[in-house]
């Protein structure tokens, strides 16, 4: 069984595409698992319209905020493996299936993406090209490249995942992704699966086709420090059985 696990806030113009995009690929036994955290424009009504019942949709009632909806959806996903989704991008033919064969030998698959404007003409025809994604513990450390809409990942990875990170410094998909470089076998797939819609209003900016992060200096250290002192407490607890500790900044 496999849960895609979507998290929604006012994204009504494009929803019901990505929707369908995934819906065409899915199993009759699979689950898409859509949080909301309290959109007001006709999102959920356009998830209602949709009589499947593979669709769960939630409402967030913890701390408002993309890592925190996420995280609402995925403390309730009961698939072996566990697919992520944002609320506007596009789905391409193939990705199920694909990425499910390779989640038989990694624990946790990053693919590449298509980047397009908001009509999906494409922009850069790789994200991993643009953004010079790379695996490793390090690497993505010093340059971030785990982007939940490209990336799946198995229960175990789920379940060591959870609760996800507090800090605003790590992001829910950083958090998953340095996990899974500490647990066990990542893959970053060069085979693009996705049409990644940038917009104005995107929570995150890429590269150089637009404006980079406008954090102070300090900000960016600081992140930096906070990411790598919870990896290594994670480290810990995974390798010597400590209880997990979180430490609050």
């Amino acid at each position: 069984m496999v849960s895609v696990c979507m998290a929604t806030y006012n994204g009504a113009r494009y929803l019901r595409e990505q929707i369908d995009s995934i819906l065409a690929q899915l199993s009759i036994d699979d689950e898409l698992i859509i949080s909301d955290d309290g959109s007001t424009d006709d999102t959920c009504n356009i998830i209602g319209g949709y009589d499947d019942p593979r669709i769960r949709l939630l409402r967030n009632r913890g701390k408002h905020g993309f890592s925190s909806n996420f995280g609402n959806a995925l403390s309730h996903a009961k698939g072996d493996y566990v697919f992520l989704s944002d609320q506007d991008d596009v789905w391409i033919a193939g990705k199920y299936a694909d990425v499910l064969a390779k989640l038989q030998q990694y624990d946790l698959v990053v693919t590449d993406s298509i980047v397009t404007d908001e009509h999906l003409n494409t922009v850069h025809p790789s994200f991993f090209a643009l953004y010079k994604s790379k695996a490793g513990l390090l690497n993505n450390i010093v340059r971030p490249a785990f982007y939940g809409s490209c990336m799946a990942f198995t229960r175990r990875i789920l379940h060591l995942s959870l609760p996800l990170c507090p800090s605003l410094s790590v992001g829910y998909d950083q958090w998953i992704g340095m996990v899974a470089c500490v647990s066990g076998r990542v893959l970053f797939y060069d085979k693009p699966y996705l049409k990644y819609r940038r917009l104005s209003t995107s929570v995150t900016t890429v590269g150089s086709l637009w404006t980079r992060s406008k954090r102070p200096l300090y900000r960016k250290v600081w992140d930096r420090a906070v990411m790598c002192e919870t990896i290594a407490l994670f480290w810990f607890s995974y390798h010597f059985g400590a209880k997990r500790v979180y430490r609050k900044h």
